[in-house]
C-alpha cells in the first residue's frame, strides 16, 4: 500500500498539465506568399487566400501603397502614413494581422520611394511606420539595427523550415537608366562593381542564416532574382551582386532552397539549372491588387507563361513524399500554374 502511494504520488507530482507541457514546434505544410496591395482598391482574393488555410502567410511587399515623389518628400511621410490608416481600417489587413501567422517585408511603395534605395531621405521613418503597422514588439532586433531583414525557423529536426526575408531597399544602391537594356523598363544592369543590394552587414548576415540547420529553406526576396529578359527592378541590374548572391549560396552549402518574390504586378514560375550545384526555383506572385493583363514576358529561366491577373502563391509540402507543390492561384482559389519540387532535386549531385 505505501508502494503504490509513493507511484501514485511520484506520478501526480512529476507530471503537468497538458496545458503547461513542452509541446513539439508544429510542423508547417501551407504556406502561402502574395504581394502588391493597394489598400485603395478591392481586394476579393483575400477570401481565397484565408480559405487555404495557410500555416504561414509571406507578404512580400508592397503591403500597402504609399509612395510619394522624391521632390515630395518630407520627414511626416504624410502619404505613408495615410496609407498605413486605411489599411489598418480595413477588414482583411485586421485579419491578416490577428489570423494569420505572417512574416511581412517591403518593397518600395511602402518604403516611400518609387524604385527607391539607400539614398531615400526619410527611410528611417518609413521603418518606424512598417513597424508599428505589423506590431513588431519594441525588443525585436529590427527596432534596433538598420534594415528590415530578418528570419526565422518553425518544426522540428527533420521538418525544420526557414524563411529568410531579405531587405533590397535600405542599402541598395542607385538604379542606372539607359541603353543597352534586356527588354522593356527604365533601368540597365550597372558595371560599377561598388554598388550593392543588400550592404555588407546584410551579406554577413545572410552567409550565418544559411548555416543554420533547416530542411527546407525559402529565401524571400521582395525583386526578382531569376527574371532576365526585362528592364523593371530586378537582381540583374546588378550582375556583380546576383553573381554575389548566387556565390553566397553555394559557398553556404545550403540545399533544400526556394527563392519567393515579388513586385512585378504578374506571377510567373523560373528555374536556373547552371547557377547551382542543383536547380534554383523561384516563384514569383504579384499582384493583390493592379493587375497587369497584357504582360507577356519570356526567357531562359521561364517555366511556363506567366499570369497577369489577380493572385497569390502557395507552398503545400509534404514531408511523407519529400516534394513541394509550388502554385500560383486565380481569385477563387484554383491553381492556374503548377510546379512540383522533390527534395532530392534541390540537392547537390
Amino acid at each position: 500500500m505505501v508502494r503504490l502511494f509513493a507511484l501514485f504520488s511520484l506520478i501526480v507530482v512529476g507530471s503537468l498539465p497538458l496545458s503547461a507541457q513542452p509541446r513539439e514546434p508544429a510542423t508547417f505544410t501551407r504556406i502561402a506568399f502574395a504581394s502588391c496591395a493597394d489598400q485603395k482598391d478591392p481586394q476579393p482574393l483575400w477570401d481565397a487566400l484565408f480559405a487555404y488555410r495557410p500555416d504561414l502567410f509571406l507578404f512580400i511587399g508592397d503591403n500597402v501603397y504609399g509612395s510619394a515623389p522624391r521632390a515630395a518628400l518630407t520627414a511626416e511621410m504624410p502619404v505613408l502614413r495615410e496609407a498605413y490608416r486605411l489599411a489598418d481600417a480595413q477588414a482583411p489587413y485586421q485579419r491578416v494581422r490577428r489570423d494569420l501567422r505572417t512574416m511581412a517585408i517591403w518593397d518600395d511603395h511602402d518604403f516611400g520611394l518609387n524604385d527607391g534605395g539607400a539614398d531615400h531621405p526619410f527611410k528611417a521613418e518609413a521603418k518606424a511606420l512598417f513597424l508599428d503597422f505589423w506590431r513588431v514588439p519594441e525588443n525585436d532586433p529590427r527596432r534596433s539595427r538598420e534594415g528590415l531583414y530578418f528570419a526565422e525557423i518553425f518544426g522540428p529536426p527533420g521538418r525544420r523550415i526557414q524563411v529568410i526575408m531579405l531587405d533590397t531597399r535600405w542599402f541598395r544602391s542607385p538604379l542606372e537608366r539607359g541603353e543597352p537594356r534586356p527588354g522593356p523598363g527604365p533601368y540597365r544592369p550597372t558595371q560599377d562593381r561598388t554598388t550593392t543590394v543588400l550592404g555588407e552587414a546584410q551579406w554577413a548576415w545572410l552567409a550565418d542564416e544559411l548555416r543554420k540547420p533547416a530542411d527546407l529553406r525559402i529565401l524571400v526576396s521582395s525583386i526578382q532574382v531569376l527574371a532576365e529578359n526585362h528592364a523593371f527592378e530586378r537582381w540583374g541590374n546588378f550582375p556583380h551582386e546576383r553573381e554575389r548572391l548566387l556565390a553566397t549560396l553555394r559557398d553556404s552549402g545550403a540545399e533544400n532552397l526556394l527563392i519567393l518574390s515579388g513586385d512585378r504586378h504578374l506571377a510567373g514560375l523560373y528555374r536556373d539549372s547552371t547557377a547551382l550545384p542543383y536547380p534554383l526555383v523561384e516563384a514569383t506572385s504579384s499582384p493583390i491588387t493592379r493587375p497587369f493583363p497584357a504582360a507577356a514576358e519570356a526567357g531562359p529561366n521561364h517555366v511556363g507563361a506567366i499570369y497577369g491577373m489577380e493572385n497569390f502563391g502557395t507552398l503545400d509540402v509534404d514531408w511523407w513524399a519529400r516534394e513541394i507543390a509550388i502554385a500560383i492561384r486565380n481569385v477563387p482559389g484554383e491553381p492556374v500554374r503548377r510546379l512540383v519540387v522533390k527534395f532530392e532535386d534541390l540537392k547537390k549531385r
